[in-house]
């Protein structure tokens, strides 16, 4: 069981590491927390099933539709809403996410409805023996198509020449404008790539737990894993997620029991106050230092 359950954790964990990079992404390219980064994931995964359940189109075809939209999405998003508020109070820009969760939340409800989504998951149920524990076959894809996802975005990331000017916007947006590079467009980037990550961490969501209204708040434990692992260091939200998934699956079989259930749900918000209190800036995060 103590096995199963830390396989389990693991694709949990990689999951919320996807999830986690869109507050990464938005965090290092404009230095505030998005929190609608939840009902991107509940917008996305409603897009996505409604296609494939409803309308009956081709998985791949569903899903190139959604990426695509959620790329229009994020871009939409930067520069209808954020780009205006460049230069306001960070307060100010807080409460634009904010006012864009609900929105995203409520249109999801209006156009997709308030009922659970059916969805027949694209992997397959079976489980798979190996040795003395039993898997689903859909930890197992899960899992290594995660680990394969989070490995090319990194690699676009630190190698590529778009990757490059987003590290460097992000460090120094002065010297990046310097050397040429439009940090608008560097904006638009992140808020693009937060919609796609958010979109694809919610399909894999999809195959684990019921979709429904109620999806963004469970995407929003991710939250705690881009915490945990440094919120300026994509990196850092692997071992985040990987923490924030295995503690959450040892606490629903071993502490729920006992309690009666509620443990696994709020365990990731323990770890994110004690990270806050020990570690303020992530076992990965750049830590500021001020002279006063």
């Amino acid at each position: 069981m103590f096995i199963q359950l830390i396989l389990s954790g693991i694709t949990m964990g990689f999951i919320y590491a996807i999830v986690a990079l869109g507050f990464v992404l938005i965090y290092k390219a404009t230095k505030f927390f998005n929190f609608a980064q939840g009902e991107l994931v509940l917008f996305g995964t409603y897009l996505f099933v409604y296609q494939i359940s409803y309308m009956k189109i081709p998985l791949l075809a569903g899903l190139a539709i959604a990426l695509l939209i959620s790329l229009v999405l994020g871009l939409g998003i930067e520069r209808v809403l954020l780009r205006p508020m460049i230069g306001q109070p960070l307060v100010s820009v807080i409460m634009v996410t904010v006012g864009l969760s609900s929105i995203l939340k409520a249109a999801s409800g209006l156009v997709w409805g308030f009922d659970d989504l059916t969805f027949v998951p694209f992997f397959s149920e079976k489980p798979i023996r190996f040795w003395l524990f039993i898997m689903p076959q859909v930890y197992i894809w899960i899992t290594m198509i995660t680990v394969l996802f989070l490995g090319v975005f990194i690699w676009f990331y630190r190698k590529s020449k778009y990757g490059l000017a987003m590290r460097c916007s992000a460090s120094h947006q002065d010297r990046a404008l310097l050397m040429g590079i439009s940090v608008k467009r560097v904006f638009g980037a992140s808020w693009a790539l937060a919609c796609v990550v958010a979109t694809i961490g919610g399909l894999f969501l999809a195959n684990l737990v019921t979709v429904n209204y109620n999806l963004g708040f469970f995407a929003l434990r991710a939250f705690p894993a881009a915490i945990v692992g440094g919120l300026d260091s994509v990196e850092g939200v692997i071992l985040g997620g990987l923490i924030i998934g295995i503690a959450e699956s040892l606490a629903g079989g071993y502490i729920d029991p006992l309690f009666g259930g509620g443990v696994k749900e709020t365990i990731a918000f323990l770890f994110l106050l004690v990270i806050l209190v020990v570690k303020p800036y992530g076992f990965f995060g750049t830590e500021e230092i001020e002279r006063v």
